[in-house]
């Protein structure tokens, strides 16, 4: 075994994993350090590249090589230790490299890190939740077939002052303190009125305009612009052409031409059909989360609040991340927010990080009360989905999987997934009305206070009245 691990456990759901590194498995990572950085060196009597391991070492000297391949596996290292003391971590670890050893000599680091604290079960088969029912409303099939027949809108050019929802054609040239500026000059550049695409206020001043007319329009930019913000514009405006929007007719020939449908209810039941299935999946989700949140909610968890906060700050990095990969940058996102604190933002996602926290821990209990272990042909196939989209068997997809070291995390992640569908199995659905009002009595006997009842003890409920709080989707 490459690594020994020791468990200690801290106050406040937090936990010390003291881990020891074989003295082979140091070497090794010293060697292939050696080879990699040999590839980088040019030494008289080596072909570049060629410089062997032993000659790196005692050129640059064992120190530095060490701190090179201490620095290149201690992040294989933690998760190996992490997955070795069998802990879920909660938050950025806190790392301690001992002194590095000498040769022959095994190397110690520890981590300490915030880990899932434990839950108490309460009932967690046969809740009561709302869970409202399929409607598809007729006034979003007819948004449906609005936002169709915008897609093959023509622009035809009319001869009258422009209206909100025309087209124009114009070219402008913007302004500053009497200086143009970069970025402020356009030319036969069509802009629908009343879009929004503009400045506020920039469309608004050419309601009325006809082709071939000179304006002016007065703005100001947003603070929130790069470089002008705050500050007063002028553009000169020519209108070159009116435009008018013309939408197709609604009828069978939109449905066949335009659409390849048999006729215009056939395009009716299709899109009916596809909301359906959207909004199906939607109350699916909406009552998965109402039952897991249920179950929570009869659970005992304590969550120290350090552990929220570093859940959070992890939501949040998650959300930079996801949008720097979308191309906007964490500093626009502040400034779209309105905020300039990065911690006001971590503040605000504690209560999501803490519900968060509350069903991993609830989770993890089920699974552990229900002995659930997913199979082998579970997993394979739970990986189908993903090895048909790279195009490669679920068998092979596995393979990678192992030798990643992910198999574990695997397990586990679709052992929570088999829990949520037990919950959701056995979980007994009822209308959102009916939950809503067990909701209010119970809230309602909170408040309640009768002669004789101790201090803030709750009052006892009436002879068939529900006790239980019932957390529906929107409370």
């Amino acid at each position: 075994m490459v690594l020994k691990t020791t468990v200690t456990e801290l106050p406040e759901s937090r936990v010390r994993v003291e881990a020891e590194v074989a003295s082979e498995e140091v070497e090794r990572s010293m060697h292939q350090a050696a080879r990699e950085l040999g590839r980088q060196m040019k030494i008289p009597g080596f072909r570049k590249g060629k410089v062997p391991p032993p000659v790196v070492v005692s050129r640059l000297g064992r120190g530095a090589v060490l701190d090179e391949a201490v620095r290149n596996s201690l992040p294989s290292w933690y998760s190996d230790a992490i997955d070795a003391a069998g802990i879920d971590p909660v938050g950025d670890p806190q790392l301690d490299v001992g002194d590095m050893p000498e040769e022959g000599e095994p190397l110690a680091f520890s981590i300490e890190v915030g880990v899932l604290p434990a839950a108490t079960l309460g009932e967690y088969k046969g809740v009561e939740v709302g869970r409202r029912e399929l409607e598809v409303d007729p006034a979003k099939i007819d948004e449906e077939l609005e936002t169709l027949r915008e897609r093959v809108a023509t622009l035809e050019t009319v001869e009258r002052p422009a209206a909100r929802g025309d087209h124009v054609v114009m070219d402008f040239l913007g302004k500053v303190d009497e200086e143009p500026f970069e970025g402020g000059e356009g030319r036969d550049q069509l802009l629908e009125l009343g879009s929004g695409q503009l400045i506020e206020g920039f469309e608004d001043q050419l309601i009325g305009v006809q082709a071939g007319e000179e304006r002016t329009v007065e703005v100001t930019f947003p603070e929130r612009h790069k470089t002008l913000g705050g500050k007063a514009a002028t553009f000169d405006v020519t209108v070159n052409e009116v435009k008018e929007k013309r939408l197709p007719e609604l009828d069978d020939d939109f449905a066949i031409d335009t659409q390849g449908s048999d006729s215009l209810q056939d395009l009716r039941d299709e899109i009916s059909k596809r909301l359906a299935d959207a909004d199906q999946r939607e109350i699916d989700r909406e009552f998965e989360e109402a039952v897991l949140d249920a179950v929570v909610a009869q659970a005992t968890i304590e969550v120290p609040h350090n552990l929220v906060h570093e859940r959070a700050h992890q939501l949040w990095h998650q959300m930079v991340h996801a949008f720097e990969r979308q191309g906007l940058s964490k500093e626009a996102y502040m400034q779209l927010a309105g905020k300039t604190d990065e911690e006001e933002l971590v503040h605000e996602a504690e209560p999501e990080a803490e519900q968060a926290i509350r069903r991993e821990a609830v989770l993890t209990a089920i699974v552990a009360a229900e002995q659930i272990e997913p199979t082998d042909d579970e997993i394979l196939e739970a990986l189908r989905p993903s090895a048909e989209r790279d195009g490669i068997s679920p068998e092979d997809l596995l393979e990678r999987v192992r030798k990643a070291d992910k198999l574990g995390r695997l397990r586990e992640e679709l052992a929570s997934r088999q829990a949520i569908d037990l919950l959701v199995r056995e979980a007994k659905p009822i209308s959102i009305e009916d939950a809503q009002e067990r909701e209010a009595q119970a809230r309602a006997r909170e408040k309640i206070w009768t002669p004789g009842q101790e201090e803030g003890a709750p009052a006892e409920p009436e002879a068939g009245e529900a006790t239980s709080k019932i957390w529906t989707p929107g409370s």
